[in-house]
């Protein structure tokens, strides 16, 4: 390979990662079954019928039930109601055989997520969403983390080890879900970091400082090859559809093919998008470790 591609090397195997983690969660997951007798149970739900959450929803069952876990599938029709809604959650926060409880978004309009994700027991929020984890997250509790920022955070690991402490490290995006987690768990690892968004001024410029690069906007290509610090390490969280010569393709928040001189980059598909389900059950996984008090290696 010439030097005007990523060479294979630079690329981040997002979906090797995850099928090594839900092995290992598989084993732990055994290993439970014949300490306690008891598997892990979680449970999703989906309310309505949107397309891409089904498709969400369908992955997340197949994979936990591989996994050797309990899934329990709720499909709630597309009118129900707050109450209804509100109901299901509080007779799952009491079911002992559910430790992990997922709320598919987005939810129909009429609904209210927020009040939704309050609801639910913060010691099953598989999610990370809940209010107490977050704050646990930022005052450097133990805490159920987001998914993808935890996904990612295990991605950075892998190529340059656990000590990320002093790396400057630039999150571009500051929602609930990925940007302040992302930025938080990083700060926890001792990074100085630097959160961009749609207001920020300098944006290229500050990227071009950042040994680790994290985008999480949801706009194609918005990440220039000259944004990139060479050697810098590019986890692009954007999962975007495209139309390119009249054929719909999937591409990420970075302009994958001018970030060749990147020290390492998140590929889109086959990058981050793989470790949040793998993530996803391996939260389920230490929630039923802290229900049940039980530590398995």
């Amino acid at each position: 390979m010439g030097m005007d591609r990523i060479t294979d090397s630079a690329i981040i195997d997002g979906k090797t990662f995850a099928a090594g983690l839900l092995e290992d969660v598989a084993g732990k997951v055994a290993r439970l079954k014949e300490a306690t007798g008891a598997v892990p149970g979680l449970a999703v739900v989906l309310v309505g019928s949107d397309p891409a959450s089904a498709v969400y929803v369908g992955s997340k069952h197949r994979q936990t039930v591989a996994a050797g876990m309990n899934s329990f599938k709720h499909e709630l029709a597309a009118d129900t109601t707050q109450d209804e809604l509100m109901a299901l959650i509080d007779r799952l926060n009491v079911d002992p055989a559910v430790h992990g409880i997922l709320v598919q978004l987005p939810l129909p309009a009429h609904l209210d997520a927020s009040a939704v994700i309050q609801g639910i027991n913060p010691d099953k929020d598989v999610d990370g969403f809940h209010i107490s984890n977050a704050g646990r997250l930022s005052t450097g509790q133990p805490a159920m983390v987001p998914c993808t920022p935890l996904g990612c955070l295990m991605l950075l690991k892998d190529r340059l080890g656990n000590n990320l402490s002093g790396l400057h490290a630039v999150v571009i995006g500051k929602s609930n879900i990925v940007g302040k987690p992302m930025a938080q768990l990083l700060l926890s690892e001792n990074c100085t970091v630097t959160v961009a968004h749609s207001r920020t001024k300098n944006t290229p410029e500050l990227c071009r400082t950042a040994d680790i690069l994290v985008v999480a906007v949801g706009r194609p290509g918005l990440v220039r090859g000259d944004w990139i610090k060479p050697g810098a390490v590019v986890i692009d969280v954007g999962i975007n559809r495209v139309e390119i010569d009249g054929k719909s393709r999937i591409v990420g928040d970075v302009a994958f093919e001018e970030a060749r001189h990147a020290g390492a980059i998140t590929p889109v598909p086959g990058g981050v998008g793989p470790m949040t389900i793998a993530c996803l059950l391996a939260n389920t996984l230490t929630a039923f470790r802290h229900q049940h008090s039980v530590h398995i290696d």
